[in-house]
């Protein structure tokens, strides 16, 4: 069946409308409306083939959430009408190890929802920028927060399992001093979990500007990054550091605040790497500098049901579809506060 979608052709072209092919749903599949798709930096990345690999036509889009409108004749945790998610993930090989401990994001064979192989039309994955998806209901997440917060939910789907997953592995919690650099799309739900958490949260920026904002998403304190004082105010005082930025800065001025034994983990993922940090800041203090990758189908149903016990949901900005190649260019300015959803609705007449 075919959708609208919005999607680009090349590496160097705007996204623009398109009709994409979704296969009818089988035994195993559920097929969902979607009602909103989160925008992620990734998907400029991947878009404009500064990650390697992109298949075209790219329809990315893996922070979506909406209803279901069939299922497979052996579905048996949705039904119609259920609000749903789907997130980075649509398919693992099921039987490696990581896939045996529920950690499905770091299976080798991981299909991802958008620009991985698969066996239908185009040969590719195609995400949610687009009308409906099918998606096989074990890669399927219950949304349990009210309707009203649909859109802002969406975010959740990235963003808030790619904070959360880290948290919980390093047990962030009360009596914690924690850290977190960047105050944009995953940054301000890495505050708004460490806080929940119950842990002391400090937001680094490289803004002043973003002092007031940070203080509302519910840190406690906040820190301006070039601020070389500030920083030496807190030397060797953090448990833990979630480093959210996706461009290359130095890591040795961050991890020069953890405590012996203390952790920073990188979230971002920059087009280039980062400079290399002086290995005698992690020896002295056996410090930790690690990477985490959003979290698998289990801890991702585990974050939604959290945001929804806590009233956790993103800050958003909802734009129409025909918005998205601006919204590309705010993105990258740091113009939006936090997060740009579209509503596919706006896809009716693409």
């Amino acid at each position: 069946m075919n959708v609208n979608a919005y999607g680009a052709h090349a590496g160097d072209q705007p996204l623009e409308p398109m009709k994409i092919s979704r296969r009818a749903p089988g035994p195993h599949d559920v097929q969902i409306e979607i009602a909103y798709c989160g925008v992620c930096h990734s998907d400029v990345h991947q878009v404009r083939s500064e990650w390697a690999g992109t298949l075209y036509p790219c329809v990315p889009g893996h922070e979506i959430v909406g209803r279901v409108s069939a299922v497979g004749g052996h579905v048996a945790n949705f039904r119609v009408g259920d609000l749903v998610g789907v997130g980075c993930i649509v398919d693992s090989c099921r039987q490696c190890d990581e896939c045996e401990d529920g950690m499905e994001n770091y299976c080798d064979g991981m299909v991802a929802t958008y620009n991985s192989p698969t066996p239908d039309a185009p040969g590719h994955t195609q995400g949610g920028y687009a009308q409906r998806i099918v998606v096989d209901e074990s890669y399927v997440l219950h949304v349990s927060h009210p309707q009203e917060q649909l859109a802002a939910v969406a975010p959740l789907l990235c963003a808030g399992i790619t904070t959360y997953s880290p948290l919980r592995h390093w047990k962030v919690g009360p009596g914690q001093k924690v850290g977190v650099v960047g105050i944009g799309g995953l940054g301000h739900m890495g505050i708004k979990l460490a806080h929940a958490m119950g842990a002391h949260v400090v937001a680094f920026t490289t803004s002043e500007s973003k002092r007031e904002a940070a203080r509302q998403l519910g840190v406690d304190e906040v820190v301006v990054s070039h601020d070389v004082e500030a920083m030496r105010a807190h030397f060797k005082s953090f448990d833990f550091i979630l480093n959210t930025v996706a461009a290359p800065h130095e890591l040795d001025a961050f991890l020069r605040l953890l405590k012996r034994d203390g952790a920073m983990v990188l979230v971002g993922a920059p087009a280039t790497p980062h400079p290399s940090p002086n290995v005698f800041n992690l020896i002295m203090k056996r410090r930790t500098l690690a990477g985490s990758l959003i979290g698998g189908i289990a801890e991702t149903q585990e974050m939604l049901d959290f945001c929804a016990e806590h009233g956790i949901v993103a800050d958003i900005e909802l734009i129409e579809a025909d918005k998205i190649n601006s919204a590309y260019e705010r993105m990258l300015k740091g113009d939006v506060k936090y997060r740009f959803v579209i509503d596919t609705a706006s896809l009716a007449d693409a």
